[in-house]
């Protein structure tokens, strides 16, 4: 039985492969005529602890936390709230529906926080409270939605050691994914990590973080010792840093995200300095687009010199089915945001999302209803930023801005 799932596995993944390169054949042929680039950007992605176990090749399932043993122990929580999940599922299981909105989108980049340690490594980080990991030998998950690029100066890289960050870039960049934000040094987590886009320029992602998302402070990396490009604050000092970040790196075409993630998990207020900051990357720093995270649900959504501004993107994917608290805020619900930018000035043209949820581990396609309340909820907090979202066709949303 086990080896006819894997084969299931197999051809399932061999059928979205050609799939999506003929979809992407038809969309590069649309895109070149227009001479945009879209780009594919999420919240936090965590394919480890319960999600590493229902995968292929599960790691060790044991976990150090007060509420939690063993990571199947989130397996039969989400089994208990939506039904049995039969393992081990393919891997492209985890992206559902959304692998159909990534072929029909056919974006030219693909960027998620990936919060979750690839690794088999057991020297977990003493005195943390939550630790994901995902054994190397499911990479391949990722590489089934074929993302580009994954941003990793977060609270969770390095959860389980410095090895389990060597073994992460050392896995990420074996399946050809490139990263940014951590590195066995200083120099590597501030390297951007550089996409060309043929025929129309290049996207350009630096990642950042700060210790107000949960990262330690003693994660910084140093010139000889591994870890995340750690912002000490958002003062001039770290705007400069950035900045010289961006000059050595930015040529004319390119379009330049910087992938930051900071705040709190929960609350929909965001600080007078995260939005001066986000500004002046804007303004003085040559970043086009600002790619904010850490918040378990969507936040704001600000257009700023016609550059786009998030300031927190929810999850995407995680473990948390079945878990209650903080019901308010729908961390349940997640969005899918397609960026379009004109590549000679990083110009937003459009933006279109499409509302998600999780059910079995698997990214589905929300509601009427909670696409409605996402509208509702993004309308409330766009009206402070001079942004509003309308539903468009089947469920989706668009951004309309002043």
């Amino acid at each position: 039985m086990q080896n006819r799932s894997y084969l299931c596995c197999f051809v399932a993944a061999a059928l979205i492969w050609v799939q999506g390169a003929q979809g992407s054949e038809v969309a590069d042929t649309r895109h070149s005529s227009s001479g945009t680039i879209t780009i594919f950007l999420s919240g936090d992605v965590m394919t480890g602890r319960g999600i590493d176990q229902v995968l292929p090749h599960p790691g060790s399932a044991v976990i150090h936390e007060d509420f939690m043993k063993s990571a199947r122990g989130y397996v039969e929580i989400a089994e208990r709230a939506n039904g049995r999940i039969k393992t081990p599922v393919c891997f492209s299981y985890v992206w559902g529906d959304a692998l159909k909105e990534l072929d029909r989108k056919a974006p030219d980049v693909r960027i998620v926080n990936l919060e979750t340690s690839v690794t088999a490594s057991s020297d977990y980080w003493k005195n943390k409270g939550i630790h994901y990991r995902m054994h190397p030998d499911n990479t391949p998950v990722l590489t089934a939605a074929k993302i580009d690029v994954c941003a990793l100066a977060n609270n969770h890289v390095l959860d389980w050691g410095y090895a389990g960050l060597v073994d992460t870039l050392a896995a990420l960049h074996g399946a050809g994914i490139q990263t940014a934000g951590a590195g066995i040094s200083c120099r590597e987590a501030r390297t951007a990590a550089v996409k060309p886009v043929p025929g129309k320029g290049r996207v350009v992602v630096l990642a950042f973080g700060l210790r107000s998302s949960g990262i330690p402070s003693d994660w910084g990396a140093g010139d000889k010792k591994p870890g995340v490009c750690l912002l000490e604050d958002l003062s001039d000092r770290s705007l400069g840093d950035i900045q010289r970040q961006v000059a050595q790196v930015k040529r004319n075409g390119d379009v330049v995200v910087a992938s930051i993630h900071w705040g709190s998990n929960w609350g929909h207020r965001i600080a007078r300095a995260q939005r001066d900051f986000a500004h002046q990357l804007i303004e003085a720093a040559g970043v086009d687009i600002v790619h904010g995270h850490s918040s378990h649900h969507v936040r704001a959504i600000e257009v700023y010199r016609d550059k786009l501004i998030l300031y927190g993107c929810g999850d995407f994917l995680n473990d948390y089915e079945g878990i209650g608290g903080y019901e308010q805020y729908r961390g349940d619900l997640s969005l899918m945001y397609f960026a379009t930018v004109a590549p000679a000035t990083g110009r937003l043209l459009a933006l279109e999302m499409t509302p998600t949820t999780i059910r079995r581990f698997r990214i589905v396609r929300a509601s009427g209803a909670d696409t409605l309340w996402l509208k509702d909820t993004l309308n409330r907090q766009g009206a402070v930023v001079g942004t509003r979202v309308a539903i468009a066709g089947d469920n989706r949303l668009t951004l309309k801005w002043d």
